[in-house]
């Protein structure tokens, strides 16, 4: 028996005529198809043009809407957000005096011990978070643990001496803090920028100092214009110990980028001041120099009625190599010269009260000493903003 297609020899009646069965789907598939092209089809006499004419004379007082300047400018090295570094330096000599009365201008005292600093380094923690980021105002957080090792040999000890060789060998130095900072555009080119930091400087350790005695206060407040996406400079004041002893000073701060976007500055003169040249969005290097410094009280050598404290103040020509390593993650690497701006010590009153001295004050040192300069290094890894 012979196999029949039945779709074909089994017609319907379709309009009074009869048509094969595969046809009649054919065609109900066409219609259909058709159907749901037109139903996806958009209307145009559904499409209104918009009048933006009725928007002319429309003024906007949402304050929202004002512009505001940016705190950084073009290609300025990425804001740090957390940072671990390691600081060292290379052997130099050292040279304390026997504790007495010397005054500002003297060039050196009355010598007490010497010796050899073989090792002098340790590890650097900061963090600096945004509690506050908006267009008219950003407010950051931040936090910083410094830690100074030392390693001395050679040492010569003269009848009389403090034993300061002995201390920064056990103790070494310490700082911890908390800094705050708020930049707030006034407008489209100018902008305030505050600083402040309180710091526990000293050779304490985390089980017998007692914070109050150790506590050092720090701020800036900076007037400044922004013209354009290239350019940023600033005039303000600044309570510092950058020097090692409180000072008060006058800030100037410049931040620029030439129209090829390859060289640049980062100044905030006095405190530190770069040459920035960009060779990719990846990879800059900074070439200047920084002050680094801090009051440091020392509590073997306080007595009770005296506080004494180490005028910690160094002078760091450097270069300074930035490279993305992935995303947000930067590695820096650090080469320079340290040179020894002041590592004297002063005596202060029993309530450890500090007092100013600035470049022309009289008051005396309780010790006058020496550091060699010395070669540094320093590397650190730091997670980055956007």
């Amino acid at each position: 028996m012979k196999h029949t297609d039945c779709s074909v020899y089994n017609p319907v009646k379709l309009f009074g005529t009869l048509v094969p069965l595969n046809r009649v789907c054919l065609l109900l598939v066409f219609f259909c198809s058709v159907n749901v092209l037109q139903t996806q089809t958009p209307d145009s006499s559904a499409i209104q043009e918009e009048d933006y004419s009725q928007y002319e004379t429309v003024t906007f007082t949402d304050v929202s809407a004002r512009r505001y300047c940016s705190p950084k400018i073009l290609d300025q090295s990425p804001q740090r957000f957390i940072s671990l570094a390691w600081d060292m330096q290379t052997p130099y000599s050292s040279l304390f005096s026997l504790p007495g009365t010397y005054s500002p201008d003297s060039k050196r005292g009355n010598e007490g011990e010497s010796a050899t600093a073989a090792y002098t380094g340790g590890f650097r923690f900061g963090a600096n978070i945004p509690v506050v980021s908006r267009n008219n105002i950003v407010w950051q957080l931040g936090a910083n643990v410094w830690d100074v090792r030392y390693n001395f040999k050679d040492l010569t000890v003269q009848e009389g001496a403090a034993g300061l060789t002995n201390i920064l060998d056990e103790r070494g130095l310490r700082t911890m803090g908390l800094n705050t900072t708020v930049f707030k555009p006034l407008g489209e080119t100018t902008f305030l920028l505050f600083q402040a930091s309180a710091d526990l400087s000293g050779n304490y350790t985390l089980s017998d100092f007692q914070s109050l005695r150790y506590l050092r206060y720090s701020a800036a407040a900076v007037w400044g214009r922004r013209p354009h996406d290239r350019k940023q400079w600033g005039l303000g004041v600044s309570r510092t110990y950058r020097v090692g002893e409180m000072n008060y000073i006058p800030v100037v701060m410049f931040n620029y980028t030439t129209p090829n976007r390859r060289w640049g500055t980062e100044i905030l003169f006095p405190a530190r001041a770069h040459v920035r040249r960009t060779f990719n969005p990846r990879n800059l290097l900074l070439v200047g120099y920084e002050l680094e410094g801090q009051s440091y009280r020392v509590e073997q050598l306080s007595t009770a009625d005296q506080s004494w404290e180490i005028r910690r103040g160094e002078l760091r020509a450097r270069a300074e190599y930035q490279r993305q390593l992935s995303g947000f993650v930067w590695f820096t690497a650090q080469m320079g010269w340290r040179y020894d701006w002041s590592y004297n010590v002063d005596a202060l009153g029993n309530d450890g009260r500090d007092f100013f001295r600035g470049f022309t004050g009289n008051q005396t040192y309780a010790m006058l000493n020496q550091l060699g300069s010395a070669l540094y290094f320093n590397i650190g890894v730091h997670l980055v903003s956007p």
